[in-house]
């Protein structure tokens, strides 16, 4: 074991010579250094940095870590990253960015950095597209392990349904093939169980016959239109499954660079995304424009490629803290209370999204996986801007929002909770039972608990 840091830098040189991607040792106010984190609150703080030029370099560092008794994270994008290591290994895989696509089978093969724009991109040439999300930003690979609700996900369901194969470094830093027939119950955890289990250099992944959509967004003032989410929620009962939306609200600043319309504004942006022509994707969003005066209309129809800007989130890397929880149905009463305690007058500034879930979201896949509480009706989530000195009060006041749909809900969703969790928390994103098969698991192919994750999944205690 390495005893000091001195030490430590030593043996990082030494692994320098057995990968082809670069290795740094950062200084000690280096952050953690990937140059790609979009989450700026709380960064890694490792004493190696190795840039993944292909699965050999992850499988060594791995091994460097095990041998050496440090922990080991990995980071593409950092769009989820939750709680900070100190010391250890990072793992920076934004080099790994490969895609390749086979039309005739309807797959993509996707390398462990690649973000869902690149493999839309990739697709969209042969009228096909991936379950991707509504940030294309964000990483491939972590975003379909934590479940991933995209824009298509009441039509096909979870990005995770849609895995066929994995290349998988275990804690030992030995890489495995796991699908349906290879390490089956591996594949069935890897699949909505997340990062515990190993670290994913690939996967293949089913891609669906679209190409185009009817999407984009309404825009109400809630102040002039207060029912709106309640209008919302009552016209997600009345839609097939070919549509997927959601609601975002949140305080517009009077500022010049926000557009005139919304400024100042408490704002209501009703997302949509239609599988199917316009004419029917117009008709059946016309109820939404009767919920009052819309103050910017983004709707038409466009090609996958351009998803992004369906909801049009920022691209900016910043510190943040956002809740999830996995809802049964939300009623009049709590929604109002939702946007008055999130209006301009709160404490801080906090978005509020809800996504309409059901669908094929609700349905198990031919090869089951971890995906938890495909029973909720709707996703809902408060995010913040955390500044320096208030992260603890950001989340206070998150708990006390969620806190007003604690009889009707379910669960948590772990994509959509940007922060660390207790055991019980993580442990509310699963069926009981499949959370102690994931523990098990775990157990099974790292007992030490070498991977720091977001959301970790204990091991099962032997005995």
């Amino acid at each position: 074991m390495v005893d000091t840091t001195r030490d430590m830098l030593t043996a990082s040189e030494t692994l320098s010579r057995h990968v082809r991607g670069r290795v740094r040792t950062p200084g000690p106010d280096g952050g953690d250094t990937a140059g790609n984190g979009f989450q700026l609150l709380a960064p890694h703080r490792p004493t190696t940095v190795v840039e993944a030029a292909g699965p050999g370099d992850v499988g060594a560092a791995v091994g460097f870590a095990a041998d050496h008794g440090c922990r080991v994270a990995v980071q593409a994008t950092g769009h989820g990253r939750g709680t900070a290591m100190r010391g250890g290994v990072l793992i920076d895989t934004h080099r790994l960015c490969g895609v390749r696509v086979d039309p005739h089978r309807r797959s993509a093969w996707v390398e462990a950095g690649t973000r869902w724009q690149h493999v839309i991109d990739a697709a969209a040439p042969y009228g096909l597209a991936p379950l991707s999300g509504s940030f294309p930003g964000v990483g491939a690979v972590s975003y379909t392990l934590g479940g991933g609700v995209g824009l298509l996900a009441r039509r096909y369901g979870f990005a995770a349904d849609h895995v066929t194969r994995l290349e998988v470094v275990t804690a030992t830093g030995r890489s495995l093939r796991v699908s349906a027939h290879e390490e089956p119950d591996l594949f069935w955890a890897l699949r909505g169980g997340g990062g515990s289990f190993g670290i994913v250099t690939g996967m293949e992944i089913s891609l669906v016959p679209v190409e185009r959509i009817y999407g984009g967004a309404l825009f109400f003032d809630v102040d002039r239109t207060p029912g709106v989410l309640d209008g919302w929620c009552e016209w997600t009962s009345t839609v097939p499954e070919e549509m997927t939306s959601a609601a975002t609200v949140l305080p517009f600043p009077d500022l010049p660079t926000v557009p005139e319309p919304l400024r100042g504004r408490h704002v209501a942006q009703l997302q949509v995304s239609y599988v199917g022509s316009t004419e029917s994707g117009k008709r059946l969003v016309e109820p939404l424009r009767g919920l009052g005066p819309v103050l910017r209309d983004t709707l038409r129809e466009l090609p996958y490629s351009e998803s992004a800007t369906v909801f049009d989130e920022p691209d900016q890397p910043h510190a943040y803290r956002g809740e999830n929880i996995l809802l049964d149905g939300p009623d009049r009463q709590e929604l109002s209370t939702l946007l008055q305690r999130t209006g301009p007058s709160a404490p801080a500034m906090c978005v509020v999204g809800i996504r309409h879930l059901g669908g094929a979201l609700g349905r198990t896949p031919w090869v089951p996986n971890a995906v938890g509480h495909r029973n909720a009706a709707y996703s809902l989530g408060v995010l913040s801007p955390v500044e320096s000195g208030n992260e603890d009060s950001v989340r206070g006041i998150h708990r006390r929002l969620l806190a007003l749909f604690a009889p009707r809900t379910l669960g948590r969703s772990l994509n959509f909770t940007f922060g660390g969790l207790g055991a019980d928390q993580v442990r509310s994103a699963f069926a009981p039972a499949d959370y102690q098969r994931l523990r098990r698991i775990r157990a099974g192919v790292d007992p030490t608990g070498l991977f720091h994750v977001a959301h970790p999944i204990p091991p099962q205690e032997s005995g």
